[in-house]
Parts: structure tokens; sequence; C-alpha cells
């Protein structure tokens, strides 16, 4: 695991990592099942993000308040609201970049 933008959030960080790790392989497990219906993979889903709120919720807010504030006191917030502002992500991608090739 890598180290945070800031060393004092590095500890929150590899908590949250070993956490998430974990709830994601089990939430996968079962949910490449092709036989699923729509509505049953959406009640799964309901399910394993309500057990992510329940397990790792509460680490990734406190992981997230750190690397917030370390990114303010780096002065990077200036540069992520210009750069939000010059390259807004208004609708997700419709299809990945092409590759050029």
């Amino acid at each position: 695991m890598s180290q945070s933008l800031s060393e004092e959030c590095t500890p929150l960080k590899q908590k949250y990592d070993s956490c998430f790790n974990s709830w994601f392989e089990g939430y996968l497990e079962p949910a490449v099942a092709a036989s699923q219906s729509a509505e049953t993979r959406a009640a799964y889903s309901k399910k394993k993000a309500d057990e992510f709120q329940e397990k790792c919720g509460k680490v990734w807010e406190e992981y997230k308040a750190c690397v917030q504030k370390a990114v303010k006191e780096k002065g990077l917030d200036k540069l992520l609201a210009q750069a939000r502002e010059e390259n807004p992500l208004t609708e997700p991608p419709t299809h990945p970049p092409s590759s050029g090739q």
C-alpha cells in the first residue's frame, strides 16, 4: 500500500484500504453471477452498500477529512478548484478515450 498525501493520514489510509479491499472482495464474488435478475442485483448492491457504510464508512470519512485538510495546507485546493473550473466533469464519458492506435 502506498503512502498518503500527508504522513499523518497514512495510518488512516492503510486502515481504509484494508477495510475496502476486504469488503470489495466479498462484493465481487457473488456479484458476478450471470443468472441474477436486475432486481436481485439491485437489492444485492443496496445490501453491500449498507454493509460498506457500516464497516468502512467511519474510517473513510476520517481519512477523507485528513486528506482534505492536507490538500488545503499544501495549497492544492486552489489548483483543484482551477482544474475543475477549466475542465468540469458534467457527464460521465460515453466511451473510453481512444489510444490513438
